[in-house]
């Protein structure tokens, strides 16, 4: 295990497990959902486009918090900001559990939104704060595969719970994994910002420190890595389970099964990752990873085409392209995340705060130009996997082998 870059008490496992938590307050609060997405807008009478504002809502609110959340934790600490986030998503996911209609839902799914900007944003500073660049990418793809092993549990559990109870009680587990978390951070967590800037929150500074962070090459090349890759993956989750369970007629519960095997193959990404930077550097592993990326979304755009009106046509061609898929994403987001914030020491989650909100700023436009293809689900995932399978490969054969290199080299204070 890697060894820490500061002194704190904190063993690197719980470290680990923390961040895991962290992390995976995403797929908590968007897998878990979707089997119940169908559910959920036939039983408040709503269309598509208010179905995917319950997924673009949370994103964006997601988005814009972490340009709050970041400079925050940067003055006052990493786990003041957690506890408070922590106890809003309890509140939020309660909220979203006894909403009345489709109104009160979108409010409660934006309130979760920001609460989850606090937990995911905290989580990359403390990987800044506590680890070398170099050491970041490992210890990020550690706790990612934490993230994905919560991911294979969320949708199977989404599935079964709304097939079996209704969709209320599935919401209300997300209250309970909050609630968890919440405790284990004040009960454990220590905080691991060495220096408080007082500075942090000054308009000017602020406003100086993005500036200079938006700028630097290094940033723009690994954010806009992770930005692709998450867009590939956000896709498919606002896609999905109305191609599964609409489309193709399975049921919600074995859509979450289908959500289970695209996790695994997340996970077996996070550990090939792990593998490569062993034995190559930050920059030729996503590049090795962009192969398998395109290759996905090329055959998924391919298949379906070819598949159209066709018997032969069913889950195995898109969960096959999703799967390649999310092997590179594995690897992505490990190098991604880890690489946009290293240049920055000093202002960990003011960067990580930026890198986060770029991902959800795209993932709120791509989500409202799906409401507007949700007749043709299929084609919808096609169009956008294919469209970011591309972006991806070219940042990671261009921007990133150019610029991305210094991530890797030791952090300037």
């Amino acid at each position: 295990m890697l060894g820490l870059k500061r002194n704190n008490s904190m063993s690197p496992k719980l470290i680990v497990l923390l961040l895991a938590l962290l992390l995976g307050l995403q797929p908590v609060t968007t897998d878990l959902y979707l089997p119940a997405l169908p559910a959920i807008t036939e039983g408040f009478g709503a269309g598509m486009g208010q179905a995917q504002l319950t997924l673009t809502g949370l994103l964006l609110a997601f988005g814009l918090s972490q340009l709050v959340w970041g400079p925050l934790s940067d003055r006052f600490g990493r786990k003041t900001i957690l506890l408070w986030g922590m106890a809003a998503y309890v509140i939020a996911s309660v909220t979203c559990a006894f909403a009345p209609n489709m109104a009160w839902l979108v409010a409660g799914r934006a309130l979760q939104g920001v609460a989850m900007g606090a937990g995911v944003m905290a989580a990359r500073a403390v990987v800044r704060d506590l680890y070398a660049p170099a050491q970041g990418a490992t210890v990020m793809s550690q706790a990612l595969t934490g993230l994905g092993i919560i991911a294979c549990a969320c949708a199977p559990i989404g599935g079964i719970l709304t097939d079996a109870l209704g969709w209320r009680v599935a919401l209300l587990v997300l209250a309970l994994f909050g609630a968890v978390t919440f405790g284990l951070l004040l009960w454990r967590f220590e905080e691991t910002l060495a220096r408080p800037n007082p500075h942090a929150l000054h308009m000017p500074s602020l406003l100086r420190a993005n500036w200079t962070i938006l700028r630097h090459p290094t940033f723009r090349a690994w954010s806009a890595l992770s930005t692709g890759s998450y867009m590939g993956l956000f896709t498919f989750l606002a896609c999905s389970a109305f191609v599964f369970t609409r489309s193709m007629g399975y049921s919600k519960t074995a859509y979450g099964f289908f959500m289970l095997s695209m996790s695994l193959s997340y996970i077996v990404g996070t550990f090939w990752c792990r593998w490569m930077l062993r034995r190559t550097s930050v920059h030729r592993s996503v590049a090795v990873a962009a192969v398998l990326t395109l290759t996905g979304g090329i055959s998924m755009a391919a298949l379906a085409y070819a598949g159209q009106g066709q018997d032969w046509y069913g889950a195995a061609c898109v969960m096959g392209p999703i799967y390649l898929f999310m092997l590179g994403h594995g690897v992505h987001q490990s190098c991604g995340q880890s690489g946009a914030v290293a240049p920055f020491p000093e202002k960990a989650g003011t960067a990580s705060a930026l890198n986060g909100f770029l991902m959800m700023l795209g993932a709120f436009f791509m989500g409202s130009w799906l409401g507007t293809q949700m007749h043709e689900p299929v084609f919808a995932l096609a169009h956008g996997l294919l469209l970011w399978s591309v972006v991806i490969a070219l940042v990671a054969w261009t921007l990133v082998q150019r610029h991305g290199r210094s991530a890797t080299l030791p952090a300037r204070a």
